[in-house]
């Protein structure tokens, strides 16, 4: 049953290795066979990465004094947020841009990859790495490159450019952030303390510090580029990271309607988790959190799946969607775009609410371990599962 607090989503601003904007990833969706990404396996030897796509900054960021003032993860996200308020079409409306509220899911910056290196070498040669480390980082950084990676300065730089001054908020914390900025954004709305919002974030794959980050860990896929479901530990950890700028334009169906607004989808439920995964204990949260979407299980429900890529933790969750979904087919849309940390679960929901929209039959993004689409879906599940801590989990429907 519909009603004036449903929320909706009215513009979608996307950018991966599949291109820029919704055009090319409705293109993508709609295609009968997926195909390779576009992957770099060299630049970064001997880990993949899922590269950024020929841009044009000035078609959203007009100013070049603002561009040169940004690093690229700030640059991708007000990018992304501009293709979302011009989807919407709220880019020239003052009055709503003021009026929106903004939550940004980010990281935290780039670095200063020199003296990342020179850390690292002189901590090569010595024991005493807690006074290295104090060393070089009290001789050798700038003030100012902190000044300009503030995490919450994606936000304060799409204020700047788009003119969005409602209320702001920045969440940090990896792919969690992601699920919780989207979550808060559904739940204002929803409780009428809200009625328009723009919701998302970017990721640079193509950095040094990040590959560092999670090859920490061993989590980081070797060699050639590999199909999500299809990675094994032979070839490193299994993730593969991606450059992806994603950003919505929720609304209350009120609002929507009221403007005629085109709605690309209807968001029906969201929640995050997290907690400890030994023991069963990420099967029973995944389980609990799958209860959202009871009501849409079947082959007219396509579930994207945004799982990190790590051999175990994907497994584990492909185990539990096709329990819980059983019918519906799956897609480790990670698989085609690459990992996005903080910006996956608002990629994830930007690719379901395309899907629905366009009535599209999504290729198979992994011929080995996932089924066909046999007609249009209404419903589409998607789901984050971060690669050390944190689940989400949203429902959407096509609107009727």
């Amino acid at each position: 049953m519909k009603s004036d607090n449903d929320v909706v989503i009215t513009g979608i601003g996307i950018v991966t290795c599949r291109g820029v904007g919704k055009e090319a990833h409705v293109a993508f969706l709609s295609q009968a066979v997926a195909g390779e990404p576009t992957v770099d396996a060299e630049r970064f030897k001997p880990y993949p990465v899922h590269t950024m796509p020929e841009i044009d900054w000035s078609s959203q960021i007009a100013k070049r004094g603002d561009q040169r003032q940004m690093e690229n993860w700030q640059r991708l996200g007000v990018f992304a947020a501009g293709l979302a308020l011009d989807d919407a079409g709220l880019k020239e409306d003052a009055e709503a841009c003021a009026s929106m509220d903004m939550i940004v899911a980010a990281g935290g910056g780039e670095r200063d990859i020199k003296v990342d290196s020179l850390i690292v070498d002189e901590a090569l040669k010595r024991n005493d790495r807690d006074i290295v480390l104090n060393e070089k980082l009290t001789t050798e950084l700038r003030p100012t490159l902190f000044l300009a990676q503030l995490s919450n300065l994606m936000a304060g730089n799409i204020s700047i450019v788009h003119k969005v001054t409602g209320s702001s908020r920045t969440f940090m914390g990896e792919e969690a952030a992601g699920i919780s900025a989207v979550e808060t954004a559904f739940h204002r709305i929803k409780a009428g303390q809200s009625s328009h919002s723009l919701v998302g974030g970017a990721f640079i794959a193509e950095r040094a510090d990040i590959l560092l980050l999670v090859e920490g860990i061993h989590a980081h896929a070797t060699g050639q580029w590999h199909p999500l479901w299809s990675r094994s530990s032979e070839n490193g950890g299994g993730m593969i990271m991606g450059t992806v700028g994603a950003f919505l334009v929720l609304e209350s169906r009120a609002r929507a309607e009221a403007r005629g607004a085109h709605i690309y989808a209807v968001v029906d439920a969201v929640e995050g988790d997290r907690g400890t995964r030994g023991e069963g204990k990420l099967e029973k949260r995944l389980s609990r959190l799958s209860a959202l979407g009871k009501t849409v299980k079947g082959d007219d429900t396509v579930v994207f799946s945004g799982a990190s890529g790590i051999v175990d933790l994907a497994g584990r969750e492909k185990t539990v969607l096709e329990k819980e979904f059983a019918g519906s087919p799956i897609r480790g849309f990670g698989g085609a775009t690459g990992h996005a940390m903080e910006a996956q679960f608002p990629l994830g929901l930007a690719l379901a609410a395309l899907t629905l929209d366009g009535a599209s039959l999504v290729p198979v993004f992994d011929k080995d371990h996932e089924a066909a689409m046999s007609k249009p879906a209404k419903h589409a599940v998607v789901t984050t599962v971060g690669y050390t801590r944190g689940e989400g989990l949203a429902v959407l429907s096509a609107d009727a």
